[in-house]
């Protein structure tokens, strides 16, 4: 959001500058100023300083700063303005008084508490390095352009292709990150497909017998990032997601062009690396596209539209009401089946590990029986010729076992939908199931629990480290809210530790995970999609010391059943 935003969902709001020699200070309320600038002191110093409160009037239910969030963007920043220095310091739990009067800079008063700061010489060629460090750069150089031309007070664009499938764009405009690109990331594009297509055929790197690079080749594996800065910008749409100023596409497209295409020339090797890239892309373009078509011409010729473990919902059921459980083997799948309801629900069930799509082309991918069942499934189609509108259910739910492997499972299916089927997560149509950890039962009454806290909370620590499976006596009388204290025929309670799905039966598998009056449901969310990108690439990707590290150091937060 920009100033006047805040101020105006600010119950206070009080600008303080610095410059020509004097302090000068403004304040307002809801929007409104409460008096007109007035100089307050004198100084030597030059700057602005903003102090402001979110109004409750407006944030009802109040409002937290997430410190990691805004840390990322200003690190963000930092990367975008090269030698800019950042500090971020959350001194909300700092027990004294904070005094702001007689400092310019907040990190002057010392305060102990926790921060971070940026600063980075490089600027976008730093970013591409933070971008690619899990990853295996298949050329030396990194390119690097920065250049002021009619009409666009800047044009800077930093890249480098690494050994991956999978491209990472960035686009800045006014350093304002726009996720859904624009005019100057066409302007990019364009002139990256016709200066890579123009130095193979110069060079007779591809015959001329064969097709030109198309712009999805060239993208392959590719991290870039575009940054333009405009005098007067426009954006299309609220959000500012998108750049819309028309002079960006020809002045990116100009400078970039002309740049990249003299450090084609002037460093063969990277050239040829990244001609190499483009015409692995084209291939397995080929081949996916071939694999995509027989799987579809399969499906319409032997009449299977739909996968045969697919138990599916009743015909003519509306998308808007219709979801569907993926659920890990046939034990959980069968009991799944039982406990549906036939109206609405529809189960598939995979069979072990689908394959790692982080490590796969499409042409591969197509070729697991279990991917493809669940492709075919969701109606969508997939890669150019995927189609929303034709989605089948607008509840996709994972439901996996409480376990390792159960985990594993659901974060190869969220790579899945993340690389390829990335609007579904967008459009809020992916779910994961949360069934219940324990079921307790004393005498008639039972409850289910979904966390050993949950548990020890209603139960009590001795009854929390009985063995489970048992009877267990309780040395104390049962928490009111949990059982009714009126029933005197047993003190004993019987806890069952659930490991999978499939050791429910029908009945309370319905109950717990699939009846939409009684389950638990998480909604999977795209927050900051550069981070999750970074994860993915971590934690699924071929860089297994970078995945190392961050298990020895996330070690002591995992849950692990023993």
């Amino acid at each position: 959001m920009g100033a006047s935003v805040v101020n105006a969902l600010s119950i206070f709001c009080q600008v303080t500058v610095h410059r020509d020699g004097g302090v000068y200070m403004q304040e307002y309320s809801q929007g409104k100023k409460k008096s007109a600038v007035k100089k307050i002191d004198s100084s030597k110093l030059h700057g602005t300083i903003v102090c402001f409160e979110p109004d409750k009037e407006i944030f009802k239910e109040g409002v937290i700063f997430d410190f990691h969030r805004v840390a990322n963007h200003m690190r963000q920043q930092a990367y975008l303005v090269r030698g800019l220095r950042i500090s971020v310091i959350d001194a909300r739990e700092c027990p004294d008084k904070i005094d702001l009067a007689d400092v310019f800079y907040f990190r002057d008063l010392g305060i102990d508490a926790p921060s971070q700061s940026f600063y980075f010489e490089g600027g976008l060629i730093s970013l591409v390095k933070f971008n690619n460090q899990f990853q295996k750069p298949i050329h030396k150089n990194i390119f690097y352009i920065e250049k002021k031309v009619e009409g666009v007070e800047s044009v800077e664009v930093a890249l480098q292709y690494v050994d991956d499938i999978s491209p990472r764009l960035l686009a800045f405009a006014n350093n304002i990150y726009n996720s859904e690109g624009g005019t100057h990331m066409t302007g990019f594009k364009t002139a990256l497909t016709r200066t890579i297509n123009n130095y193979a055929r110069k060079n007779t790197l591809v015959k001329d017998s064969e097709d030109n690079f198309t712009g999805d080749d060239v993208l392959e594996g590719l991290t870039a990032v575009v940054s333009v800065k405009l005098r007067e910008i426009q954006f299309e749409g609220q959000t500012k997601a998108k750049l819309g100023s028309v002079e960006a596409q020809g002045a990116v497209a100009t400078v970039f062009g002309e740049a990249f295409s003299s450090f084609m020339e002037e460093n063969p090797d990277d050239a040829r690396a990244i001609v190499q890239k483009s015409i692995l892309a084209l291939k397995a373009r080929k081949a996916a596209k071939a694999a995509k078509d027989s799987v579809l011409r399969k499906g319409a010729l032997e009449g299977m539209t739909l996968p045969g473990k697919l138990a599916d919902c009743q015909s003519g059921t509306d998308a808007k009401d219709a979801e569907i459980f993926i659920v890990e083997g046939d034990s959980a799948g069968g009991t799944a089946k039982a406990g549906r309801d036939r109206r609405t629900q529809a189960v598939l069930p995979l069979r072990g590990k689908i394959l790692n799509i982080e490590r796969a082309r499409l042409d591969r991918m197509l070729g697991s029986e279990q991917i493809k069942n669940l492709v075919v499934a969701m109606g969508t189609a997939i890669g150019d010729t995927f189609d929303i509108t034709k989605l089948r259910y607008h509840k996709i739910i994972i439901a996996t076992d409480a376990d390792v492997d159960g985990a594993h499972i659901r974060t190869l299916i969220l790579t899945l939908l993340y690389r390829y089927f990335k609007p579904l997560i967008e459009g809020g149509y992916v779910y994961i199931a949360q069934p219940p950890l324990y079921k307790v039962k004393r005498g008639k009454e039972v409850l289910y629990f979904y966390s050993d806290e949950e548990k020890i909370k209603a139960l009590g620590k001795d009854v929390a480290v009985a063995q489970e499976g048992e009877d267990e006596s309780e040395d104390g009388q049962p928490a009111e809210d949990l059982f009714d204290p009126k029933n005197k025929k047993s003190n004993k309670v019987h806890i069952q530790r659930y490991k999978g799905l499939g050791e429910m039966n029908a009945e309370e598998l319905k109950e717990t995970t699939m009846d939409p009056e009684k389950r638990i449901l998480k909604q999977v969310s795209i927050s900051d999609g550069f981070e999750a990108d970074k994860v993915f690439d971590m934690l699924m990707g071929t860089d297994v010391p970078a995945r190392k590290s961050f298990i020895q150091s996330n070690a002591t937060k995992a849950t692990i059943d023993i």
